[in-house]
Parts: C-alpha cells; sequence; structure tokens
C-alpha cells in the first residue's frame, strides 16, 4: 500500500512537470528526421558533413560544465496543442505497438505507409524493438504507469524516487543561442539512472534506458545572451567505452568511444529518475 501510495504521489509530481514545461508533453509526429533519437540513442547510425546541424548543439565534455563557459545550446519549443497526448494506460495498451502490427496501426490512425506520420511511427517501433548496447536497459513507455513501473523495477521498488525535466523560466521562441553557466544548482552522483526521451507516434511514447556505467546528474542555471533563464539538466557519461563509434557526439565533439566523457542537456520533455540521494551545489558566479 505504501509503495502505490509513493507511485501516485510520482505520478502527480511528474503530471504537474509534464503541464508546466512551457507545453514541451511529446514529440510532434510529423518530425521524421527525429534528431534527439539519432542523439540520445546509442546504436542510431547518423549521416553528417561539417555543416553541424543546430539541433545537435547539445553535447559538450565535463570539463567544460563549470561557471561562466558560454556554449551554443539547443533547447525544441513545442506547441502543445500539436503535441501527442499521453494516453491512459488502459488506452495505450488496447492497441498493439509492434512494427509486425504496422499496417494495422497505420489504418487505425488514419495514415499511409509512406505519410511523414507513418515513416514516423515505423521507425520509432523499430528504435524500441532494436537490441540494447551492452549494459544497456531499455524500454518503450506507451503510458505513465508503464513508464513509472520500469523505473521501479530498475531503480528499486523500496527506493525513493525523484524525477528531474528542464524548466524553461522564461517564454521564448528562440531555440538556439549562446548560454552561459551561471549556477550549477545541484549535482547527483547516479550510481543508478533512468533516462526518458519522447519518440515521434500518434500518443505520447517514452524512450526508456538505463546503463550500468557511471553517470552523474546536474541541474544548472543558464543564461541566454536574448535574457531566457533555463534550468537545464544535464546528464554526463563518464563510460562511453561501450557506444558505437558513429555515435553523433563523437561526430560533434571529435572523440572516440571511451576516450572522454560525454555530457548533453535535456529538453524539457525528457525527463531524468534517479534514486533520492544528498545533493551538492551549488557554484555560482
Amino acid at each position: 500500500m505504501g509503495i502505490n501510495f509513493i507511485s501516485w504521489i510520482l505520478l502527480l509530481h511528474l503530471l504537474v512537470i509534464l503541464l508546466f514545461s512551457h507545453g514541451d508533453q511529446a514529440r510532434e509526429l510529423v518530425e521524421t528526421e527525429d534528431k534527439s533519437l539519432k542523439i540520445q540513442h546509442k546504436h542510431h547510425h547518423n549521416h553528417m558533413n561539417h555543416n553541424i546541424d543546430p539541433s545537435l548543439m547539445v553535447f559538450f565534455t565535463l570539463k567544460d560544465l563549470k561557471v561562466g563557459k558560454i556554449m551554443q545550446i539547443y533547447f525544441p519549443k513545442r506547441d502543445p496543442s500539436t503535441s501527442p497526448k499521453l494516453w491512459p494506460k488502459e488506452e495505450a495498451e488496447s492497441l498493439p505497438f509492434s512494427s509486425n502490427q504496422l499496417s494495422y496501426l497505420l489504418k487505425f490512425f488514419s495514415f499511409s505507409r509512406g505519410s511523414p506520420q507513418g515513416i514516423a511511427m515505423e521507425s520509432t517501433l523499430k528504435e524500441c524493438e532494436s537490441k540494447p548496447i551492452k549494459g544497456e536497459v531499455k524500454f518503450c513507455a506507451t503510458s505513465l504507469e508503464s513508464m513509472l513501473e520500469f523505473t521501479q523495477n530498475i531503480l528499486g521498488s523500496e527506493s525513493d524516487i525523484q524525477v528531474y525535466a528542464t524548466l524553461h523560466k522564461t517564454k521564448s521562441s528562440v531555440t538556439f543561442q549562446n548560454y552561459t553557466i551561471v549556477e550549477i544548482m545541484m549535482e547527483i552522483r547516479a550510481p543508478k539512472m533512468v533516462a526518458c526521451h519522447t519518440v515521434p507516434y500518434p500518443y505520447a511514447v517514452f524512450y526508456c534506458h538505463s546503463q550500468e556505467s557511471e553517470n552523474r546528474v546536474y541541474k544548472v542555471l543558464l543564461g541566454g545572451e536574448n535574457g531566457d533563464k533555463v534550468e537545464a539538466m544535464v546528464v554526463c557519461h563518464l563510460d562511453t567505452s561501450q557506444w558505437a563509434p558513429s555515435h553523433v557526439s563523437f561526430q560533434v565533439l571529435g572523440v572516440t568511444p571511451g576516450s572522454s566523457s560525454v555530457c548533453h542537456f535535456f529538453p524539457a520533455d525528457n525527463y531524468i529518475w534517479v534514486p533520492k540521494v544528498k545533493s551538492q551545489g551549488s557554484s555560482s558566479m
């Protein structure tokens, strides 16, 4: 009974984050080139040229995480009225979630196979069914309840769990600009962590995964050159030796697997779950 009570408290907390993160609830279905997937999933293949897409500018190394550091960062801003909505668990589980059932699903949602929506659905289903990398556990959550169940499985059902998300403190349509690290508000050493990323689908779906390697989670205050203020969540992966050499972060940073830490900023509609531990910080300008 106690665990169920904690679960509902966490669900309510996450719902509040979903409602008040300036509407960044889920990835728009028509984003057929799902750059976020390329950024965050280790086995995705990406063909880049020397002109790096601004939406890939979310990576940096741990040595750059310091007050006063100026970085170009991309934060997507999405309209909640056009974003896929969360479905109740019962409703989501009443439909198959499998590439084998793609024809049925396309017909159900009235999309053709070659349409942007159909291509995005197929890509998401295949990504969700792909093999995890060594030391990774992954799961595509089709509801808040299933996300919480997976998280408690990984972190331990008896553990107190905390969820974090990036928060935009000011309203702005600017997605790409220079930001200065004003303050490192919080540092959490996370021996266990679950990261959940939105992926394109007719209703909100989260790609959740956890790796058996040392990670650090930070909350930092960023100041944009236009006056924007962002409380941004950062994950730093200290061991990248198992990542594919083709991972886009290596191309952006000019490093190789295992040679460097890789840190990245989280969009407002992505979530980080960790066991509650004593946090450290902060430092500021």
